[in-house]
């Protein structure tokens, strides 16, 4: 499945690439960007990060004709913490733009797609986004995950390191991670499991700020992650699929 997600972005780097090479390079974005970590941190355990995905692969489209500033005001309203923004086209029918269009009610942003170039976290950089999702396994080795961690951290973007096993987890570790975002999903059959979950935040460090993703949709899932110890949930699909988001959100964080 990555290897799919990995060859849907091969286009848009060589673009980036040649931009680089002709002196195009993005500037960084010079508006306020709003801690990550403190909004986690301000609201957790068991903050609610909110997503916006118009499409996945497991599920298709998940709406028709969406509206991304709707859906931040409705996300804000309703007592989440972030709002992860899918920006991935393919397969998630996502748009970069939407990191712009979202950023009206101050949440902080994370930027969700499949990064493994610097230049897309530069691009990441010169957008609203106040944090940029890298996923272990995309990247050759920790010394590469390092280099996009640390250029992720230059501008101030906080670097969200996704793991689905316990070699994403060493890789993760030994590149410098401390933000660690358990996805509960099975790459292979598309499956979520709270147990991987479960089993993963046995082995969470002081300092370390944990992110539990996929498979959450009641608020009593909620209050058990949070009770494990997820400084926050990251939930997008039943919050899409809800006939009333807003209402949703607030079953979830209980507001």
């Amino acid at each position: 499945m990555l290897d799919k997600f990995r060859e849907a972005k091969r286009l848009e780097i060589e673009s980036l690439h040649k931009d680089f090479a002709a002196g195009r390079i993005p500037a960084a974005y010079q508006g306020e960007r709003p801690s990550f970590v403190e909004a986690i941190r301000a609201k957790g355990p068991g903050a609610i990060i909110a997503e916006f995905k118009p499409a996945s692969p497991s599920r298709g489209v998940l709406g028709e004709n969406l509206n991304p500033l709707d859906y931040a005001d409705t996300y804000a309203a309703n007592g989440a913490a972030a709002i992860s923004v899918l920006t991935e086209h393919v397969y998630f029918k996502g748009s970069p733009d939407f990191l712009f269009m979202m950023n009206g009610p101050g949440l902080p942003l994370l930027r969700k797609d499949f990064i493994f170039d610097p230049l897309q976290v530069a691009m990441t950089a010169s957008s609203p986004a106040s944090a940029v999702l890298l996923i272990a396994r995309m990247c050759d080795d920790a010394a590469h995950l390092r280099q996009l961690i640390d250029i992720a951290r230059m501008p101030g973007l906080a670097p969200v390191v996704e793991i689905f096993d316990q070699a994403d987890l060493d890789r993760a570790r030994e590149a410098g991670a401390d933000i660690i975002q358990v996805n509960n999903r099975d790459l292979d059959t598309l499956t979520t499991t709270l147990d991987q979950g479960r089993r993963f935040i046995k082995q969470k460090r002081e300092g370390e700020l944990w992110i539990c993703a996929s498979g959450v949709d009641t608020r009593a899932q909620v209050e058990e992650m949070a009770a494990l110890g997820f400084d926050a949930i990251l939930i997008g699909t039943s919050l899409m699929e809800a006939d009333d988001p807003g209402a949703k959100l607030a079953e979830l964080t209980g507001v």
